[in-house]
């Protein structure tokens, strides 16, 4: 190696090194070469897709997904001892997302630049003309489509090869590309298949945009402070950007109120909605558990097949079968009723208890002809029936009497004084007053000038007190 040479690959490779960084650069440490990668920049609303006649059996044939970013081309090389004075560098070129064709075309044209700067260094024209140029020279656009192409190799080109051999594609090289499936031996699809391929590249995007996002600042409209985007978050329907102080403050006060529904953008009319992941990485893990546990019966209570075990030291869901009233506890194995909670009791009509038969009144008499028929086959149409004539009954006599103070029995006046016997039990009481009268001397109290009834025995009071 001439000492000429050995300067200028020093030089390059310090160049190299200080032009990009770490994740773009590594200089190899036994060799004289390493290792570039290249990330391209994207138009905006670059799509991908995968045709629905892939030779690939994929859940998701015929997808389209909008990135960002790309898988970076990797470009390995080592420099000769004579380069650059008269050899190139030996390379190879590695990409998930282009066919072996596509990057032989590639391989081609690093070759010509190597041509236009023979005696040159040329590390870093290829670098450019890989980042810069790739998409244009292979004729990509958007909607892209990705394909695994053939690994059939042919020899590096030399000077012995035919000239029909050459993989010159020139600018028009893209979709034509894999026609004639001519492949350099440099050219490497580095990925296993086509499942495999889209689940790297959605994961490369996510991870990427992710670390574009913690490196940006963006204002908090809650605290109004300027915060680098690895304190920050976003809600995933809406991009709105809250510091996670903030968001953590307010998703504890929503989780501890039980409105566990209601973690929503704080942006005013904003419908989106936080994920259990951002909650999860926000909040202590007692109150994630509060809240995974409050947006599960939330969930549960919305569906209408799913009742609980009325047992009060079981409360587990129940899956109920359609067209079915019986439901049967997984963990208690009590068998009940749907529609009353109570024991399973077959085609019987549902017990009514005193409290539920005055509720069931009123909502038979508010309801609509659909609702009246389910509430009959549900609790019987004998006992809504009784239940109206029960409340009819109940109407007339506090309309029309009054209860003896003894027994309580209801007690009509149809004429007559105002000394009135129950008779249920037979006591003696006064209509105005209803107090209970002496059974020895029972106009007493109406002769005693100090009774509020004196001389009042025959005055005519109706069964509110009016006169």
């Amino acid at each position: 190696m001439s000492s000429e040479d050995r300067e200028a690959q020093e030089d390059e490779l310090l160049a190299l090194a200080s032009i990009y960084d770490g994740d773009e650069f590594r200089k190899a440490e036994s060799v004289q070469g390493g290792e570039t990668r290249i990330y391209l920049d994207l138009p905006q609303n670059f799509k991908i897709f995968v045709s629905g006649n892939s030779n690939e059996c994929l859940p998701n044939s015929g997808f389209e997904y909008t990135i960002c970013f790309l898988p970076p081309l990797v470009l390995n090389f080592e420099l000769p001892p004579d380069y650059p004075s008269s050899s190139p560098p030996s390379f190879t070129l590695s990409g998930k997302w282009l066919s072996p064709t596509q990057l032989s075309a590639l391989c081609k044209h690093l070759d010509n630049l190597w041509e236009e700067h023979r005696g040159s260094v040329v590390l870093f024209a290829w670098m450019q003309f890989l980042k810069e140029e790739t998409l244009a020279y292979l004729n990509i656009v958007s909607p892209f489509e990705l394909k695994m192409g053939s690994q059939k190799k042919v020899q590096r080109r030399t000077a012995q090869a035919s000239p029909s051999t050459e993989l010159d594609f020139g600018g028009a090289a893209g979709s034509d590309l894999d026609q004639e499936e001519v492949v350099d031996e440099r050219a490497v699809q580095d990925v296993e298949s086509l499942s495999s391929l889209i689940q790297e590249i959605l994961d490369f995007d996510q991870a990427q945009q992710i670390k574009c996002f913690n490196s940006k600042l963006f204002l908090c409209s809650i605290c109004f402070c300027e915060k680098l985007g690895s304190e920050c978050m976003y809600f995933l329907e809406c991009r709105h950007v809250y510091c996670k102080a903030c968001l953590k403050d307010y998703f504890e006060i929503q989780i501890r109120d039980g409105q566990v529904q209601c973690l929503n953008c704080p942006e005013p009319k904003c419908p989106s909605v936080a994920t259990p992941g951002q909650v999860k990485e926000l909040v202590e893990a007692e109150l994630f558990a509060r809240y995974d546990r409050l947006l599960l019966q939330s969930t549960l209570d919305l569906m209408a097949d799913v009742v609980y075990c009325p047992r009060p030291c079981c409360q587990l869901p129940v899956m109920q079968e359609p067209g079915c009233t019986m439901g049967i506890c997984s963990s208690c194995n009590f068998a009940f009723c749907t529609l009353c909670r109570l024991t399973y009791h077959g085609v019987s009509p549902c017990k009514v208890t005193a409290e539920k038969l005055i509720d069931l009144q009123n909502e038979y008499l508010q309801a609509d002809e659909d609702t009246k028929r389910f509430l009959e086959q549900r609790y019987g149409k004998r006992v809504i029936q009784k239940a109206l004539e029960e409340m009819e009954s109940k109407e007339w006599l506090d309309k029309n009497s009054k209860s003896c103070p003894c027994c309580g029995t209801p007690i009509e006046k149809l004429d007559g004084c105002n000394k009135m016997t129950c008779t249920g039990c037979m006591q003696y009481f006064c209509w105005i007053c209803m107090s209970s009268l002496s059974r020895a001397s029972p106009y007493k109290h109406f002769n005693d000038p100090a009774s509020p009834c004196f001389n009042r025995l025959f005055h005519v009071v109706d069964v509110n007190g009016d006169i």
